[in-house]
């Protein structure tokens, strides 16, 4: 990596640490993107600031298939450590979508479901093609872990309740069948993330029972 921090979100450091050596980099640069763009949504006071900015990005990801990598840290890591492995910048620049739902307009239902989908699904499954796992039901557990996710970081607590509600349904579908382990880094945010739609209380984030259910999930498969 660059100079540039590492994940900030601690389950998400300890699901790329499982992943295989050769995708870490790439996984870590995966999940920064996704915490660069959430950080302009969660930051913004001005909605149509965040929508210009998370344009840039969107733009900027897209060059990327096309021309260097500007004198931007983060952009020059995907360049070096995504976009070898076979996943375009126009892949990645498709999750701004995602983010874009939140600040695009009426939070309604369909609003969470494009966030869901643009979002989760998609980075979900980039991270697949990253670490060469096949499994259909990867890109709806991404979906439910980025609604699970927003229903716990959202300031609305009805936005929250309607967030988490969406995401139970589509983890709840999920469960029971063990994953393969190529596919387990992600399912391991996945298990947590239908707790996390099931929970009326905020997370603890990086808890010592978090942790075992995650290394639970990475031995065991299920």
């Amino acid at each position: 990596m660059t100079g540039e921090q590492g994940i900030q979100d601690p389950e998400r450091a300890l699901a790329v640490a499982h992943a295989p050596v050769d995708a870490r980099a790439a996984l870590d640069t995966l999940f920064r993107l996704d915490e660069r763009m959430g950080g302009i949504v969660g930051t913004t006071s001005e909605p149509m600031i965040g929508l210009m900015r998370l344009a840039w990005w969107r733009e900027s990801l897209e060059k990327l298939d096309t021309v260097p990598a500007p004198a931007e840290p983060l952009l020059q890591d995907i360049a070096r450590d995504i976009l070898p492995l076979g996943v375009s910048g126009a892949t990645l620049a498709a999750q701004e979508d995602g983010w874009a739902a939140l600040l695009d307009g009426e939070m309604d239902e369909a609003a969470l479901a494009r966030h869901g989908r643009e979002r989760g699904r998609r980075l979900f499954e980039a991270a697949a093609l990253l670490l060469r796992a096949r499994d259909d039901r990867l890109g709806a557990a991404g979906a439910g872990w980025a609604l699970a996710d927003l229903g716990h970081r959202h300031s609305d607590s009805a936005i929250r309740r309607a967030a988490r509600d969406q995401a139970a349904s589509i983890l709840d579908a999920l469960a029971g069948k063990s994953w393969p382990r190529a596919a387990r880094p992600l399912a391991m945010l996945a298990v947590l993330a239908r707790a996390d739609a099931h929970a009326s209380e905020r997370r603890r984030q990086g808890s010592p029972r978090r942790v075992a259910r995650m290394l639970a999930l990475r031995l065991a498969g299920r």
